[in-house]
C-alpha cells in the first residue's frame, strides 16, 4: 500500500459514509475484498467516499464518464483520487498494478471478465489489503449492493427541476455478508450528500410542494442520474 502521510496502512477494514454502515458486513469495506454496485452510478462513487474522506487512496478505472462534481457532492476527496479513464485492451494489469498501491480500486469493466481473470484480481487484492469495488456484475463478491428502486423529487404539476433521488439499496453477499440488508438512501439529497431516508415522512419534511414521480417516470429518471455524473465534470 501507499506509505505516504496520512494513507491508511495495517488496517483490517476501511471505513464508509454512515448511510452505508448498516449494509455492509461490521459496517466497512473489509480488506481484500470485492464489492460489486450492480451498475455504474452514484451508488459507486458512495462506496469508497468514506475511506478517501478518511485518508485513503483511490483509482478510478474505465469511467470516462465519471463527473467530477457529482463526485466531489459525493464526498469524494478529489485530491486523493487517480482516474484511469481508458485502460484499453490490457486493462486488468492496470487494475492489479492499481491494487498494488491504492486503498480502494473502482472498476467498471470493459467486457465480463472471466473466472480465471476474476481469481488472478482477487488474489491480488488480498495480497496487498485492497479493496476492488466494482460498478457492475462480479461473481464471488464479497458484497454486493443493487438499488432495487427509486423515487425522484422536484416535479411539480408537469414543471420544475429533479432535486434528490431517493432510492432502495439492498445488499448480500457471502460469509459475513451473506444476510440480506436493505435501506432507503438519498442518493443523491438535495446539497448531492448520500444520507438515509426515512420513507414515512421524507416527501413532507423536505419537498412540501413537491410529489414524488410515478413508475412511468423512474427510468428515464434513471438515466438523468448517469448523464447528470457525465456532464457535471
Amino acid at each position: 500500500m501507499l506509505t505516504g502521510e496520512g494513507v491508511l496502512t495495517g488496517e483490517g477494514v476501511l471505513p464508509v459514509l454512515p448511510a452505508l454502515q448498516e449494509l455492509l458486513p461490521g459496517g466497512a469495506l473489509q480488506r481484500g475484498s470485492v464489492v460489486t454496485s450492480g451498475g455504474w452510478g452514484l451508488l459507486a462513487l458512495a462506496l469508497t467516499a468514506g475511506a478517501v474522506a478518511d485518508g485513503a487512496w483511490c483509482a478510478t478505472v474505465g469511467i470516462p464518464a465519471m463527473g467530477v462534481r457529482a463526485a466531489a457532492e459525493a464526498g469524494l476527496d478529489l485530491d486523493r483520487v487517480l482516474l484511469v479513464s481508458e485502460p484499453g485492451p490490457s486493462w486488468a494489469q492496470v487494475v492489479a498494478s492499481l491494487l498494488d498501491g491504492f486503498d480502494i480500486v473502482l472498476l467498471r469493466p470493459p467486457d465480463q471478465p472471466s473466472a480465471q481473470l476474476r481469481r488472478k484480481l482477487e488474489a491480488v487484492a488480498r495480497r496487498y489489503g485492497s479493496v476492488l469495488v466494482v460498478a457492475g456484475d462480479w461473481s464471488g463478491a464479497q458484497s454486493r449492493l443493487l438499488v432495487t428502486d427509486a423515487e425522484w423529487i422536484g416535479i411539480g404539476a408537469g414543471h420544475g427541476r429533479l432535486r434528490a433521488r431517493k432510492a432502495h439499496v439492498i445488499a448480500s453477499g457471502r460469509g459475513a455478508g451473506e444476510r440480506p440488508r436493505s435501506a432507503w438512501l438519498w442518493l443523491p439529497g438535495p446539497d448531492g450528500a448520500i444520507t438515509t431516508a426515512d420513507l414515512a415522512d421524507a416527501s413532507s419534511r423536505a419537498y412540501p410542494d413537491d410529489r414524488f414521480l410515478d413508475q412511468a417516470y423512474l427510468d428515464d429518471a434513471y438515466r438523468s442520474d448517469t448523464e447528470r455524473l457525465a456532464s457535471s465534470g
